[in-house]
């Protein structure tokens, strides 16, 4: 965390053991792959992750209640809907670009989203876990099995697609400008 690279002879290294147990498997994975691109070189910082923690222990929280009873229901928002599909969009293409650190802020994101409501739709809880499941697989093929979801799990399932016409935007802002000033929307 000091900025120096992890050495036995200074003694700075970090036990992944260490973590795991404390942490979880998970919350190791998510972390490292968080942390930037692979090409580049990232300080180690235990805030990082207590932050994937915090993100897991929030999935756990939208989808599982107190009891280990699931919290998924029907219908689902428009809005919620087109930013599920956004979210495959991009969650995609960064996995298949192995740009891991920009796909998990965008499950971060759509995690946001479902905190505001009581039951998480069906039609988004299915596509969350199975996009969540390469990068967290343990809470993801938990969470699925609690939903008592059909088919093999959540990492084996067919990799979900977005829909196309739900990824155009329907409004855009232009600015208007006057004498090269904006002046208005």
């Amino acid at each position: 965390e000091d900025g120096e690279k992890m050495s036995k002879s200074r003694g700075n290294v970090i036990n992944p053991d260490g973590v795991v147990a404390e942490y979880g498997a998970d919350t190791l994975r998510l972390y490292e792959m968080y942390m930037g691109p692979l090409e580049a070189s990232a300080p180690w910082s235990m805030e990082g992750i207590r932050g994937m923690q915090r993100f897991l222990q929030r999935v756990w929280r939208n989808f599982v209640d107190q009891d280990r009873l699931v919290k998924i229901g029907e219908g689902i928002e428009p809005e919620l809907d087109k930013k599920l599909h956004q979210t495959i969009e991009k969650v995609t293409a960064h996995i298949e670009g192995l740009r891991f650190n920009t796909a998990i802020a965008a499950l971060i994101e759509l995690n946001n989203e479902l905190v505001s409501l009581d039951k998480v739709p069906q039609a988004v809880a299915r596509p969350f876990l199975q996009l969540l499941a390469p990068l967290a697989p343990h809470i993801a093929e938990e969470i699925w099995e609690l939903a008592e979801f059909a088919g093999k799990g959540a990492g084996m399932e067919k990799w979900p697609v977005s829909d196309p016409l739900k990824l155009v935007e329907d409004m855009a802002i232009l600015p208007i400008q006057v004498n090269g000033k904006v002046r208005d929307q």
